[in-house]
């Protein structure tokens, strides 16, 4: 049994000149990025490269998966071939640290969802991801005015300072849904698909350098002929609105809604767009 697995990067559509933009590319570990091509549809193919067994295989991966350093080295080699490739070609990603045995068996996996990948694909031309996120700083929103105190005792006093804090909040998260809505009018209005993602939290709002509380993760699939007027009306959504930030990041290739594969031979991790 070979020591390297099949490392799975995208299915695409077989371009003019694509195996001439894979050549150059270095993937996951440094390894040379190829293609695998269906053998009863030439206008298919997956991109691969071959990593170590030794940490992709099932039970040293789960534990690679809880080395924030390792996996972002991964995932950033991860996403650079896909850009590479999405500049080129319509590309349909798959999930972070999707493994095969072998290319024979990356193929068997190609040929077997040749008409869902065909689907797929044609749905996702001409399209890209945009990510909106949408976090709530009550700190930065305006405070009550003051109301004098010196006819309180000390823990009345306590009691109105929290009231009034809690009265901002209450007021930020509203204006937070404000927003929202306001952001979502403008994916009905522009975008072919939404997806929501788990909103940042813990180390992952760490790694993202957030300001603030995330309270919206979703990603859009907009065609690319309507991405200046869908960005127009997300990045006025938080105007007017004391506490919101509206962020939009992308384009990316369509990572949030490529569908995963039911026998990857493998394991998966790791969803959405980048950060």
């Amino acid at each position: 049994m070979s020591d390297l697995l099949t490392y799975a990067y995208a299915v695409v559509r077989n371009a003019e000149g694509l195996r001439e933009t894979t050549a150059p590319l270095r993937g996951v570990a440094d390894s040379p990025v190829s293609l695998v091509t269906d053998t009863g549809d030439d206008q298919l193919g997956l991109v691969v490269s071959h990593v170590p067994g030794q940490d992709f295989q099932e039970d040293a991966l789960k534990q690679h998966l809880e080395d924030l350093e390792w996996l972002e080295a991964v995932a950033r080699a991860h996403h650079g071939v896909i850009e590479a490739l999405a500049e080129r070609t319509t590309v349909l990603p798959l999930r972070l640290a999707t493994v095969y045995l072998d290319d024979n068996r990356a193929r068997e996996v190609l040929e077997g969802g040749r008409t869902m990948f065909a689907e797929r694909l044609t749905r996702l031309s001409e399209h890209v991801e945009w990510g909106v996120k949408i976090y709530v700083e009550p700190s930065a929103a305006p405070a009550a005015p003051a109301v004098p105190a010196a006819d309180l005792t000390p823990g009345r006093a306590y009691l109105r300072s929290r009231r009034q804090q809690q009265s901002v909040r209450d007021t930020v998260y509203q204006a937070a849904q404000k927003a929202a809505e306001r952001v979502e009018a403008a994916g009905r209005k522009h975008a072919s698909d939404r997806v929501r993602h788990r909103v940042q939290q813990g180390l992952l709002a760490d790694a993202a350098g957030a300001v603030g509380e995330n309270v919206v993760n979703d990603a859009y699939l907009v065609p690319l002929k309507r991405c200046d007027d869908f960005l127009a009306d997300v990045t006025h959504a938080a105007d007017g609105l004391d506490g919101v930030r509206v962020e939009a990041t992308g384009p990316w290739a369509p990572y949030s809604f490529a569908m995963p594969l039911d026998e990857s031979g493998g394991a998966a991790a790791a969803e959405g767009a980048p950060p």
